[in-house]
């Protein structure tokens, strides 16, 4: 079983990267938490990896901390939630905020998650209430989109829309969030900057 991998970060595109290993390139699904704390293209990355084999396949799910990995695999032990809503829902809310919103029973903020029916939220509350105690939210980090690359306004646009709607937004929603972002931010913002803005307007 592959528990970590590290290696040169060939591609990034929300929600997918590969990252080449000794010439073998490892396609890894990834939380746009995860996606926000990824370097250049061409540097140097390490995930932890949780590996789900499939009747007729193996999927690699990768992580910046071992947190992330430990909240993705209460996540799917839970009933009705497979891979792929765990890696949403970590994208959709952070760790700390999804340990807080477990933990004061605020099944408000987890319906704002796209994909998170109320039943399925009011089990992962349910489920995780004590399995999360040992874990206490640590206080907001500073802006981490200040050694990132710049893009164009249309570019970002469209890969911030297109990240949002694969998190399971609609199109025009996160079309309307990004393009008024945009307009209220200079034309060099990163991608990550705006895509963690537009999850705060789409959560209220």
């Amino acid at each position: 079983m592959i528990a970590q991998i590290r290696g040169t970060l060939l591609y990034k595109v929300v929600p997918t990267v590969i990252i080449d290993n000794h010439g073998i390139g490892y396609e890894i699904l990834i939380p746009l938490s995860t996606y926000y704390e990824l370097p250049e293209l061409g540097a140097e990355v390490s995930l932890f990896i949780y590996t789900c084999f499939r009747q007729d396949s193996i999927q690699l799910i990768g992580f910046c901390t071992e947190k992330e990995k430990n909240l993705f695999k209460l996540m799917i032990s839970i009933a009705g939630i497979g891979p792929r809503l765990a890696v949403n829902v970590l994208s959709g809310i952070s760790s700390d905020d999804l340990i807080h919103a477990v933990a004061n029973n605020d099944l408000k903020r987890l319906l704002k998650v796209p994909g998170l029916g109320k039943k399925t939220a009011e089990r992962v509350i349910l489920e995780l209430r004590d399995k999360i105690s040992v874990w206490k939210p640590r206080p907001q980090e500073g802006s981490i989109g200040a050694r990132r690359g710049m893009i164009t306004k249309t570019l970002i646009e469209e890969d911030a829309v297109s990240a949002l709607v694969n998190l399971g937004y609609k199109s025009q929603s996160a079309k309307d969030a990004i393009e008024k972002i945009l307009s209220e931010n200079d034309k060099n913002t990163p991608l990550d900057i705006i895509l963690k803005e537009a999850l705060k307007r789409l959560a209220l």
